[in-house]
Formats: structure tokens, sequence, C-alpha cells
């Protein structure tokens, strides 16, 4: 049993209210960080959406992916979207890197997503490309002011950088291989699946972490909102997202999750908002137009 889909007015809206909910991340990360280590964190995550998921399943008998192949394709793609992404950027974070420098790094999947989709041999248009400029100039002039802000927690080191690069090479590859290799089936059991596999892969390596889960209300709340917010909501779009779209497409929505972030900050922690985030969210949001509006039009 597959859940209806939406019509082509309520398909319209989908892709801002996945950049909203996408953006509540960090967000999250700032309320929940002070109280547990990441992979700790992302454990518990994982094992509490998919209790979710299977209820959910249970409740509108929802149909499991019927091959092995298939199984095995989204596990894959739940140990990359899932595990490699959110372990890296979250460790990353953890040790000393600034939500600037960590955004930015993140930030490149788009012109990554494009420069592989273009080398093997599918077309990219100058006018995405320029888009993907765009988008990749306003989102430096976003994070730009996290850079001369400085401070303890802004450090880049060999190790913090290469975490933030795992992450990004795993929603990178993550996004390719879904569109490649997965094929259409319920969003439900498909998300259960990937964090099934996401939770299998972290979970070994929690007994690692210094310290545990301080169950202080931020930090229930910040779990509470990765649970039911940002995988119910948020991954179950992202899935579909790749799914109906390009990948050089989809990717570029990425571009607006800094500025949104920024927003929700300045809205929630009172953090300023400069001249350079608000001209790097108009080229931002210019360079997505021209990059969606170019894949519909090719």
């Amino acid at each position: 049993m597959t859940p209806a889909r939406p019509s082509a007015s309520a398909w319209a809206w989908v892709p801002a209210v996945f950049v909203l909910i996408w953006s509540t991340g960090f967000i999250v990360a700032r309320y929940g960080m002070p109280h547990a280590p990441p992979l700790t964190f992302l454990s518990w995550r994982y094992a509490l959406s998919v209790l979710c998921f299977m209820v959910w399943i249970a409740l509108a008998r929802v149909s499991w992916p019927t091959s092995r192949a298939q199984w095995v394709h989204l596990a894959v793609t739940g140990m990359l979207m899932h595990a490699g992404y959110l372990g890296g950027v979250w460790m990353a974070v953890k040790a000393g890197m600034g939500a600037g420098l960590s955004a930015l790094i993140v930030g490149l999947q788009p012109v990554i997503t494009a420069l592989w989709v273009s080398a093997t041999g599918a077309r990219v248009s100058a006018r995405q490309w320029l888009g993907l400029g765009l988008g990749l100039l306003g989102l430096v002039l976003v994070v730009s002011h996290k850079f001369s802000a400085g401070g303890p927690g802004d450090s880049a080191t060999w190790g913090n950088v290469a975490m933030a690069v795992v992450a990004l090479a795993s929603i990178t590859t993550g996004t390719l291989y879904q569109k490649r290799f997965v094929q259409p089936c319920d969003v439900r059991s498909a998300n259960a699946v990937q964090l099934l596999a996401a939770l299998a892969v972290t979970l070994p390596w929690v007994g690692w972490e210094a310290g545990g889960m301080d169950w202080h209300p931020e930090l229930v709340g910040a779990l509470a909102w990765s649970v039911l917010v940002l995988t119910l909501g948020g991954s179950s779009l992202l899935y579909v997202l790749i799914q109906r779209g390009a990948a050089t497409a989809v990717t570029s929505l990425m571009y607006l999750v800094p500025p949104c972030t920024a927003v929700l900050a300045w809205l929630l922690f009172g953090e300023p908002i400069t001249l350079s985030t608000l001209l790097g969210t108009a080229l931002t949001a210019l360079g997505v137009w021209l990059v969606v509006r170019a894949g519909r039009s090719s």
C-alpha cells in the first residue's frame, strides 16, 4: 500500500516545507549537543524513529520491499545519508568546528553532484551551472560572519574537517545512489530500513564516547523534534524528492538550508542577521530558482 500522491498544487509546497524542516537540524544540535555525545544522541534518534515508523507501518498495513536487492540498496542509502552524513556533521561540531565552516563544507554537495552528473554523461545546462555558482557564492556570504566571529568553538583541525568531508561525501553519494538504484516503494517502510541500517552502523561506536545522556528538558525536546519532525517528516520528504526529481535540482535545495537556519537562529537565539546574510540569501534563492527552473525545462 502506498500513500496517494499529492496534487500538483500541493506538491509545489513540498520543497519549501522540506527546506524549513531540514534547517532546524542545526537548531536541534545547538539544544542537544551540550547534553549528549553525538553518536549516542543519534543512536537514540534512529531507534525511536524506527519504533515510530514500525507503529505507523503496522497501523497503515504498509507493504515492505519485496526483493533482497531493494533491502540492500535501502540499507546502503541509510548508512550513507543517516549514519555517515549526520554522524560526520555532529562529530565535526562536537570536535570544535563552527557552524559556518561545517555548513560551507556540506554545502558543496550541489556542486559535487552536478560535476558527477556531468561526468557520467547527463546534461547540466549553462543556466544550472550559473545557478549553482550563485548559490555557492550566496552560501559563502551567509556563513561568512561565522568565520569572523572566531572563538573556541570555531576552530578547524584536520580531524574535524575530515569528519565534515565524510558527511559531505556520504550525503552526496547517498543521494546519487538512491536515485540510481532504489526502486519506488512506500516511503515509510523505506525509511524504516534505512534507519535500521544507520542504527546498526552507529550503535557499536557509542561505547567509545565519553559521557552519557543528561536528560535535560532541552535534550528531551531536541530528541523529540529530531524523531517526529526531522526524521519522520524531513527524511521522508527528502526520500520522495530524490525519487521524483533530478539529482542536481534536488540537491540545490540544500543551498537554502543555511540562510533559513540563520533566520531561525535570529528568531530563537537573537543571533544577528548581517547585510552579507541578506545578500547571500537573495543570491542563494536566485541560484536555486535557476537550477530548478532549468531542470524542469530541459
